[in-house]
């Protein structure tokens, strides 16, 4: 089936590639324990994800790119959480203080690094994330995290709409279930994003090494 709809999306006019900018970055989107902990209400089959994060997030840094991490967080009682809080509830596993928000081990941000807390699925909405990347002249981001058919979805789809050019990595993504995940990068590859294997995304970041020039 997903062989006929990427046919059925190309035969209509969509799927066309954005490719990598002239300045991209790493943008880890919630790689957080409330995803890797038993017992949490948000547990995912993600720990390879999680890896492949893990190891883009290293390769970002070898480069010399920047990267970006992004978290949730609500103040006791949710308030700030608004609708979303009141659409799922097993979001107060990332009330203030709670260790199910800390970041997973392997992908945790080092001092320096940019780190956006963010109420809402997407890493733009309300937050300072499409200014700092303008700032720093940055045009286009290389996306892992959590999870595919949320936060992912959401982040791919805000940076299309502020002028970046968003680059999903397949295996640093993960869902609840692997139907999830594909039937959403099928839909964001037609639509909002480019859609690259952990292999392409690690050819693409070392093109941007020190002494390699641009990777175009």
């Amino acid at each position: 089936m997903s062989d006929d709809l990427a046919a059925g999306y190309r035969a209509s006019g969509f799927g066309r590639g954005l490719g990598c900018g002239r300045s991209p970055a790493v943008l880890a989107v919630d790689v957080v324990r409330a995803y890797l902990v038993d017992g949490s209400p948000l547990r995912a089959p993600v720990e390879d994800a999680v890896a492949a994060a893990a190891a883009l997030v290293g390769a970002g840094r070898t480069a010399g790119l920047p990267v970006l991490f992004t978290r949730v967080a609500y103040r006791p009682g949710g308030a700030d959480g608004g609708l979303f809080r009141l659409k799922i509830p097993a979001l107060r596993v990332f009330e203030e203080g709670s260790p199910l928000g800390d970041f997973a081990e392997g992908a945790a941000p080092r001092p320096g690094e940019t780190v956006v807390t963010k109420q809402y699925a997407s890493a733009f909405h309300g937050t300072s994330l499409a200014a700092t990347l303008t700032a720093s002249g940055i045009d286009t981001v290389l996306i892992c995290g959590l999870t595919t058919s949320g936060c992912i979805r959401a982040t791919a789809t805000d940076a299309l709409q502020h002028g970046f050019r968003p680059l999903v990595v397949d295996e640093a993504c993960g869902d609840r279930d692997r139907r999830l995940h594909e039937a959403n990068l099928l839909d964001l590859g037609a639509k909002y994003a480019d859609v690259l294997s952990l292999d392409e995304a690690l050819s693409t970041v070392r093109g941007f090494s020190p002494g390699r020039g641009e990777g175009h």
